[in-house]
């Protein structure tokens, strides 16, 4: 790993604990159909990739996802499901970027929504008195400002062109299989922190640290 220069976090189950059972539960309770035939880490209906995309608004978005789940409940309710898969960011992994930016370039590539956006951007604030992650990495990139989502090529192309990075000098981490495949692809130094591993073990494990 002498080599790397940049690393290109994910996001959610990476920096910020996540927890998709929590929303899958809340949907459950007022919907017809199972939410989890419908949302999982590994896959999902296309409602979800558009709205990732930013391609329809919040309105259409909720709209569509009661029509889809058979959901009963109130739009304040309905968007208190969605927003409950997202939980702490530990002071630890904050510190943990601060010391990785003094040795590379760092990056966040992340799949969400304006209203994900709009809660964890909330949370950091209460809890740690921080407006955004803008001043932990060189530039962060949500899906849904830009157009595109992994595991798709095209987004993991737009980083590496931007920011004019050597994929063998990259390396991108990530907690779902799929999307490490898809940054393999693009020749990046891809890897899965594994559930229950802290990042800094795993960036110690690859002597990045």
């Amino acid at each position: 790993m002498k080599d790397i220069k940049n690393i290109i976090f994910d996001l959610g189950g990476v920096i910020i604990n996540l927890d998709l059972s929590l929303s899958i539960s809340k949907f459950n309770l007022k919907s017809q159909v199972p939410f989890e035939s419908i949302y999982s880490q590994a896959n999902q209906i296309e409602l979800f990739n558009e709205f990732d995309k930013g391609a329809i608004s919040s309105e259409q978005f909720f709209k569509e996802l009661k029509i889809k789940s058979g959901y009963e409940g109130s739009d304040i309710e309905i968007l208190s499901a969605w927003n409950a898969m997202l939980k702490d960011v530990p002071e630890k992994r904050l510190d943990l970027l601060v010391r990785a930016k003094q040795n590379y370039n760092t990056f966040l590539l992340s799949n969400t929504c304006e209203p994900h956006i709009e809660a964890f951007e909330q949370k950091l604030h209460l809890d740690h008195g921080v407006k955004n992650f803008n001043d932990y990495f060189d530039k962060t990139y949500y899906s849904c400002r830009i157009g595109m989502r992994k595991p798709d090529r095209n987004i993991f192309e737009l980083v590496l062109a931007e920011n004019n990075l050597d994929p063998n000098e990259t390396i991108f981490i990530d907690d779902s299989e799929q999307h490490v495949r898809g940054a393999g692809e693009c020749g990046i130094n891809s890897y899965l922190l594994p559930k229950n591993m802290e990042l800094i073990s795993l960036l110690n494990e690859l002597n990045l640290l």
